[in-house]
């Protein structure tokens, strides 16, 4: 039989911003109810090693760092639930939001922390190879690839941005676009073009990225493909960095929430404070620069103190009855 949850802090996603919302909250006494969703630790789940993660001086896993966190959100109280949030209505008060199972979520607040996916080419051996010397992340993974020649996929800002910011530990860095100009701004084009570390191939596609398998998973190239003349060649690198950008998981925020032209979830400036009062937006489901564990657990520490401080200047009255939500502007 579904299960009726009521809570003062419904917390739906389980990566760095939720599961320290969620320590916020419950050390504030709201009881909060966090949501998993489908992939518990979000994209630290998929990363390796961790050197940049404030408090450790060795490396660490990022599946491990996720456990210590749902561990810790647990131990203060947090009541972590294996389910995936299909349905929210955010037109009154108290919110109610169904899981797929059936359960009902009643909450006075919602922290929305849903994060955002790299967008990957496809490709088995892209999979095969991901935290082996694949990723999706230069200012996360860049440090690992210290004096050894990379690529990197993709012609947009991001693309551009990354690139050079792998130049400051890679010997080279090779540039990988299907087109034959970048889509990215003029001034990032042109440090791009005038640093001597890239190298740009244009017009070509990965078709596979190829490594070896002992003594442990590690990439050695990438076979491309000139879309032009379909001529074949490989490229002999130790990291692959695909940079074609990144979806937000918001679809299920649509017509709900004020979203932007990209899908990620609008609040108001230093806040994570959405459109619609009492619901808030922390992490990588809101913030397309830094895209950061650290930065997204700053934010899930902002939307607990931000829902701690709205309850208690509107007295928890919303266990009484239901009322039209105040939408905000600005």
């Amino acid at each position: 039989m579904p299960t009726t949850h009521r809570t003062k802090t419904l917390i739906i996603g389980a990566g760095p911003a939720g599961y320290t919302a969620a320590v916020y909250a419950a050390r504030a006494n709201l009881k909060p109810i966090l949501v998993q969703g489908m992939t518990p630790g979000g994209q630290l789940t998929i990363t390796t090693d961790v050197e940049n993660y404030p408090g450790f001086a060795e490396t660490i896993q990022g599946p491990w760092l996720m456990e210590q966190m749902q561990a810790q959100a647990a131990k203060v109280g947090t009541e972590v639930i294996f389910d995936v949030i299909s349905e929210v209505d955010f037109s009154k008060q108290p919110f109610t939001c169904k899981a797929d199972s059936g359960d009902l979520f009643i909450a006075d607040t919602v922290i929305i922390a849903t994060g955002a996916q790299a967008r990957w080419l496809g490709l088995p051996s892209e999979k095969k190879f991901q935290g082996y010397g694949v990723s999706g992340c230069a200012t996360c993974d860049g440090f690992f690839f210290r004096g050894k020649e990379v690529c990197i996929i993709g012609g947009g800002n991001t693309a551009l941005e990354e690139a050079l910011y792998l130049t400051n530990h890679a010997t080279k860095v090779t540039m990988i676009h299907r087109r034959d100009a970048f889509r990215g701004e003029k001034i990032l084009h042109d440090r791009v073009t005038k640093n001597p570390k890239i190298e740009i191939i244009w017009d070509s596609a990965v078709e596979e990225i190829i490594g070896d398998e002992s003594p442990t998973l590690s990439v050695t190239g990438v076979k491309i493909r000139n879309l032009k003349t379909n001529q074949q060649k490989t490229l002999p690198v130790a990291g692959v960095f695909v940079a074609i950008g990144h979806d937000p998981a918001t679809k299920l925020f649509k017509g709900k929430l004020a979203l932007d032209e990209a899908g990620y979830i609008l609040t108001k400036p230093d806040s994570t404070t959405t459109n619609i009062a009492g619901v808030f937006a922390a992490g990588d489901v809101k913030d397309k620069i830094y895209r950061q564990a650290v930065t997204a657990a700053g934010m899930g520490c902002m939307a607990a103190l931000e829902a701690e401080k709205w309850l208690a200047e509107h007295g928890h009255a919303h266990d009484a009855q239901l009322s039209t939500p105040h939408v905000v502007n600005g």
